[in-house]
C-alpha cells in the first residue's frame, strides 16, 4: 500500500512539473537567458511549500520513516559544494532538466531525457565508488 502511495505521489508531482512547463526545454532555456521568468515563480512556490510543510511537520512532532524527529541541521560550507553547484547548474542549463524533471520528461516520452537520467545514475555511481575508495585507503 505504501508503494502505491509513493507511485501516486510521484505521478502527481510529474504531472504538476509538466503542467508548469518545468519539463519544457525552451522554458528552462528561457529561464537561464532571463527571457521566460515563470519558472522562477514555480521554484519560489516549491520553496515556500516545502518550508511550510517542514514547519507543520516539526510543530506536529512528526518523525521520519527511521523514527528520528524532523529537523534541519546546519551544514558547513565546503569548496566541493560550490564546485558541485557549478557542475549541477551547467548540466541543468545544457540538458534542460534537473533530476526531478528528467524523470517527468521520460514520462512524457521525451527520449533525450534518457541521456540525462543515465548521466545522473552514472555520476551517482562514480561518486559512490569514490567514497568507498576513500574509506578503504
Amino acid at each position: 500500500m505504501k508503494a502505491l502511495l509513493f507511485v501516486a505521489s510521484g505521478a502527481l508531482f510529474g504531472f504538476l512539473l509538466s503542467a508548469a512547463r518545468a519539463t519544457d526545454y525552451a522554458a528552462i532555456h528561457g529561464m537561464f537567458k532571463l527571457t521566460d521568468l515563470h519558472l522562477f515563480g514555480v521554484i519560489g512556490v516549491a520553496i515556500a511549500t516545502a518550508a511550510l510543510g517542514l514547519f507543520v511537520l516539526k510543530r506536529a512532532g512528526a518523525r521520519s520513516l527511521a523514527g528520528a524527529p524532523i529537523s534541519l541541521a546546519h551544514k558547513p560550507y565546503h569548496k566541493a559544494v560550490f564546485l558541485g553547484g557549478i557542475v549541477f547548474g551547467v548540466g541543468w542549463a545544457l540538458s534542460g532538466t534537473c533530476p526531478g524533471t528528467a524523470l517527468a520528461q521520460l514520462g512524457e516520452g521525451k527520449a533525450y531525457a534518457l541521456a540525462t537520467v543515465l548521466g545522473i545514475v552514472g555520476g551517482t555511481w562514480l561518486r559512490q565508488r569514490q567514497g568507498q575508495a576513500a574509506k578503504v585507503a
